[in-house]
């Protein structure tokens, strides 16, 4: 019999899920992320790993969707029986009432567990996001902004910021009261009694700042002294992670590092695209001038119903040709926000249609070219996109702790096909210049 873990997470994409399993991993807590709920076979071939996550794509989804399908997930993830559960959200905190709704995952995660209040920590100051009295601000090129400021939240095609107090944000989407453990509170000489009165606070969503290491750390002290009394549902970003690790390590739980191998250089990689990102833009075009091989696909083409690769269509041919040349193509359909299709003109199932569509190719260019490393980018791109190619499980090879959030994986599959393939799935957001660069050469290095 599998030991419950100490955390279990479900990730409303996937890259946010991989964001969270390297957290943990680095922390010292192996950890494994399940792309669907495994058999009893399944998890028990990840019997040693002490997290479990499961990767979702509820960032891209209605309410309806979500009871329908995030309900059974939490649940399967509650009957793991950790003392801590986490819905994992992006640190941006993009959402709004109809897509990728965090108020809606909240109310379903309060009510399966039964809980009083349900804490919400978004600040996470490895990844350069901050919260200061129930406010968000995120650093961009070394400059912090008001997400409702920031250059690309603001602009996201799908679920702009237009607020930053997320008490506001998150008031249009639930109806739960959000109150508030503020700086002041957190900094206080003993917060720890204020602290427990407001998680008793019945049915109420308690939103917890996160400024910098002593915050963080009275934080995960409060979540894990609560969890150990009854298990607790927790929402936010890996400030989650980053903060109970603390109390772990405090606790012996964990070591708090751990080491990684760096697994070398290879000759070439494929990278796909369905970022509309100016962080993705700038790689994009920096990768271009150093080496990797361009592919513009048309994102109308690529939602459109239908498998894309049928009939071997010219931009896969180049793709192959190329990388039997010992190129790296990056196949990418949108070339910064200005450029994005997909969230002026199509409706949900397009744009998730063009994510699974660009795992088809990956999943061609892998099999046909025998790679042994590859990239997608783009956090609801890599959650449709993976589903393609037919993976079972994710682990942590090596992380990348200049680009936090951004680890290589090592795949498994159920056949064993799969096993040993390394694959990056990038955030839209996060990454160096030289991310993809780095991703080829194996090694955790700042472009």
């Amino acid at each position: 019999m599998v030991a419950p873990p100490l955390l279990s997470f479900y990730g409303d994409d996937l890259t946010g899920s991989t964001d969270a399993m390297e957290a943990l991993s680095l922390g010292g807590v192996e950890t494994v992320l399940f792309l669907r709920p495994p058999d009893a076979t399944q998890r028990g071939r990840f019997a040693t790993c002490r997290a479990v996550g499961l990767a979702g794509t509820s960032r891209s989804r209605s309410p309806d969707w979500m009871e329908r399908e995030l309900r059974p997930a939490l649940s399967w993830l509650r009957s793991l029986g950790a003392p801590v559960c986490h819905y994992k959200v992006c640190s941006t905190f993009d959402s709004s009432p109809r897509t990728g709704s965090i108020g809606r995952a909240i109310d379903i995660g309060h009510e399966l567990f039964g809980q009083t209040v349900t804490p919400l920590v978004v600040g996470v100051p490895q990844l350069r996001r901050y919260t200061a009295f129930g406010s968000l601000f995120a650093v961009l090129d070394g400059v912090a902004y008001r997400i409702d400021r920031h250059p690309v939240m603001s602009r996201h095609p799908v679920t702009p910021m237009h607020e930053a107090d997320l008490r506001l944000h998150l008031a249009q989407q639930t109806a739960r009261p959000v109150r508030l453990a503020d700086l002041a509170l957190l900094k206080s000489p003993d917060p720890e009694a204020a602290l427990d009165a407001l998680m008793q606070e019945p049915g109420t969503v308690l939103l917890l700042d996160v400024l910098d290491a002593q915050t963080q750390q009275v934080v995960g002290d409060t979540i894990w002294r609560h969890a150990l009394r009854r298990p607790l549902f927790v929402a936010g970003s890996s400030g989650v992670e980053y903060a109970v690790l603390q109390a772990w390590q405090a606790a012996g739980l964990a070591t708090g590092a751990a080491e990684f191998a760096p697994p070398g250089a290879v000759d070439r990689i494929a990278v796909v695209s369905g970022s509309c990102s100016q962080v993705t833009e700038g790689q994009i075009r920096w990768s271009l001038q150093h080496g990797f091989a361009g592919i513009t696909l048309d994102p109308a083409l690529l939602a459109a119903p239908g498998d894309v690769t049928a009939g071997d269509p010219p931009f896969l041919r180049e793709a192959l040709t190329l990388l039997a040349a010992g190129q790296s193509p990056i196949l990418y359909s949108a070339m910064g926000p200005d450029s994005d299709l997909g969230g002026a003109r199509l409706d949900a199932d397009g744009r998730h249609q063009i994510g699974r569509n660009l795992g088809r190719i990956l999943r061609r260019l892998v099999a046909e070219a025998r790679l042994s490393r590859a990239v997608v980018a783009g956090g609801d791109t890599s959650s449709h996109a993976l589903g393609e190619l037919g993976v079972l499980a994710l682990k942590t090879l090596l992380p990348l702790p200049e680009t936090p959030g951004s680890p290589l994986c090592l795949a498994y599959d159920e056949a064993g096909r799969l096993d040993g393939l390394q694959i990056a799935l990038k955030g839209g957001q996060i990454g160096s210049l030289g991310y993809f660069s780095n991703i080829r050469h194996g090694l955790s290095v700042a472009a």
